[in-house]
């Protein structure tokens, strides 16, 4: 495994963790999910790999191996993830597996953001994998659960924007970790309407996703809260022209468990790859 540096252009460093597999085989490219460590995916790129897959794992910014951690002066949400980190991870990939056709695998969050560079980048996927990655639109969460979601996504929004950033390293809720307050109101404001509208859009993602036709593998959870079943439909329903496939995992694996027990998830992800190679 080989960890390369990228410093993105207001001197934050992402790293991107390359797994070398069978010469000129699709590469899956891997983002983490809000809080959680690029590193902690090792797992699921040697099961590709074990495959002959090729592998890298993206870093969301401010997380995991990437510096400096958020603070009052971060002003990166999903439009910066989607338009500038994501496209530097594959300009990576791309160097280093020049003969393979990159497949992007997003997990949770990860996987928001993936639609969206998938909407930027048409043409140059071989298809979308998306692992307990729904749309947070309190909507898809059942009542109880929803109702908690609209006023605390409302509270967190206003709780970064006092503080000057998410201080998820004291405020454990939901696990996100410190973050950006841009990306935290980002995801407050897809959690009450439902739309994908970050700050500072410089085309109209909804549309544009809308229009996607590549192939898209979408896998929900047994057990996994986070991201329902119904979450999960509202995010594909954004892709009506994709050529989807969802499936189940009925193992009790929750939001985070297949990471650390993926040989299920990523053997159906290998039979989906093998279809389309």
């Amino acid at each position: 495994m080989d960890t390369i540096p990228i410093q993105m252009p207001d001197g934050t460093t992402i790293a991107v963790r390359l797994f070398a597999g069978r010469e000129a085989a699709p590469v899956v490219v891997i983002f983490p999910g809000l809080g959680v460590p690029g590193g902690f995916y090792d797992p699921v790129a040697e099961a590709l790999v074990a495959h002959g897959f090729n592998a890298a794992i993206g870093e969301l910014r401010g997380q995991g191996d990437s510096r400096p951690r958020p603070g009052a002066d971060s002003s990166y949400g999903y439009q910066e993830l989607a338009s500038v980190d994501y496209p530097a991870t594959f300009e990576v990939v791309r160097e280093r597996f020049p003969d393979s056709t990159p497949y992007l695998l997003g997990h949770s969050m990860g996987g928001q953001l993936g639609v969206m560079y998938a909407a930027r980048a048409r043409g140059k996927l071989g298809g979308l994998i998306l692992v307990a990655s729904g749309s947070p639109y309190h909507r898809g969460h059942g009542m109880v659960r929803g109702a908690a979601l609209l006023a605390g996504s409302a509270a967190m929004s206003v709780t970064a924007n006092v503080a000057g950033f998410w201080p998820g390293d004291r405020l454990d809720v939901g696990g996100f970790g410190r973050q950006s307050k841009v990306l935290i109101g980002d995801w407050s404001r897809f959690a009450r309407t439902g739309t994908i509208e970050p700050t500072g859009a410089d085309i109209d993602y909804e549309e544009r996703i809308g229009r996607l036709t590549l192939p898209v593998l979408s896998i929900s959870m047994e057990d996994d809260d986070l991201a329902p079943r119904q979450a999960i439909k509202n995010l594909v329903a954004k892709l009506p022209r994709a050529d989807l496939t969802t499936w189940h995992q009925p193992e009790p694996l929750g939001h985070n468990g297949w990471i650390r027990s993926p040989e299920g998830t990523v053997g159906r992800i290998v039979e989906w790859l093998r279809d389309r190679a």
